[in-house]
């Protein structure tokens, strides 16, 4: 058997158990169990999340190629204290009582980093523009995604919204791939993501709505309506696979690291998380304020 499939089987598993374990309350509990510690579910969460947003600004510094200025010198404490804003709101619960317009300010910048990836891509070339780039592509999404479960550090509680949102992401991405593999033949953005299909990217949106249902229906305390959460998911991770290809593409880079041996980096493995996150966390917004 080739050493190279066997190295890929065993780093994605492992990466897979990493991630489970911090989204999923089994993590704490297998833990509590073997170690001589209290370990609280929502401290391996938030270590995960500022794990993957320093790995993916320190990959996407080298992606984009930053010159001698003083801009790569502040993309960290710009990034780290944005992040540490919504760190504030997570530990204070503050995400889940409190709507505020900056939010809406914070995701209207995703959309025009992406638009600007795609149609103004000369603006990129500057290291201010990678600056501005770097911090909205991982600061704010790995932010927003602390904005997804519930939990309560004295009941020990951890919701399972993440969990399952990675669960619907690679789905999407599995039910796509299968159904293009077998009925692809129109592409979707042969430039950018030449094994991309319309019939692949419909498969995935209805097969991801379905198994969606299955997931609300045998959980019912999850927020929201998981048939959207669905929806948006299947439409919205291709599009998130779409923006690290540009990005990559943009400044000739095959992979945004090896952190994980034969999977990539970390843009690599969550591309689409990036995306969905904010993308369901506005979601939520919204279905709290009808």
């Amino acid at each position: 058997m080739d050493r190279n499939f066997l190295q890929r089987v065993l780093s994605g598993f492992i990466y897979a158990v990493i991630l489970i374990a911090c989204v999923h309350p089994i993590g704490a509990e297998t833990l509590n169990n073997i170690l001589p510690l209290t370990i609280k579910q929502h401290y391996l969460f938030y270590g995960l999340m500022s794990f993957f947003f320093l790995a993916g600004a320190w990959e996407c510094m080298r992606i984009m190629k930053f010159g001698g200025g003083y801009e790569k010198w502040i993309v960290f404490p710009l990034a780290i204290f944005i992040f540490y804003l919504f760190s504030k709101r997570f530990f204070y619960h503050d995400f889940f009582f409190n709507f505020r317009l900056t939010e809406i300010l914070a995701l209207s910048l995703i959309l025009i980093a992406v638009v600007t990836l795609f149609r103004s891509t000369n603006e990129l070339y500057y290291d201010s523009g990678k600056l501005i780039f770097t911090v909205i592509y991982t600061a704010l999404p790995f932010g927003f995604a602390l904005g997804l479960p519930r939990y309560s550090a004295y009941e020990n509680t951890f919701s399972l919204e993440v969990f399952f949102l990675f669960i619907l992401i690679w789905s999407s991405d599995t039910f796509a791939y299968l159904t293009g593999k077998f009925f692809g033949k129109h592409k979707m953005a042969p430039k950018v993501s030449p094994k991309k299909t319309w019939e692949g990217f419909a498969g995935g949106v209805i097969l991801t709505i379905i198994l969606a249902f299955f997931i609300e229906k045998y959980n019912p305390g999850l927020r929201g309506n998981w048939m959207v959460v669905g929806f948006l998911v299947s439409v919205f991770a291709p599009f998130g696979d779409l923006v690290e290809s540009q990005l990559k593409r943009s400044f000739g880079v095959k992979d945004s690291g090896n952190i994980i041996p034969g999977h990539g980096g970390i843009l690599d493995r969550l591309d689409s998380f990036i995306i969905c996150a904010p993308v369901v966390y506005l979601y939520f917004i919204l279905e709290k304020l009808i």
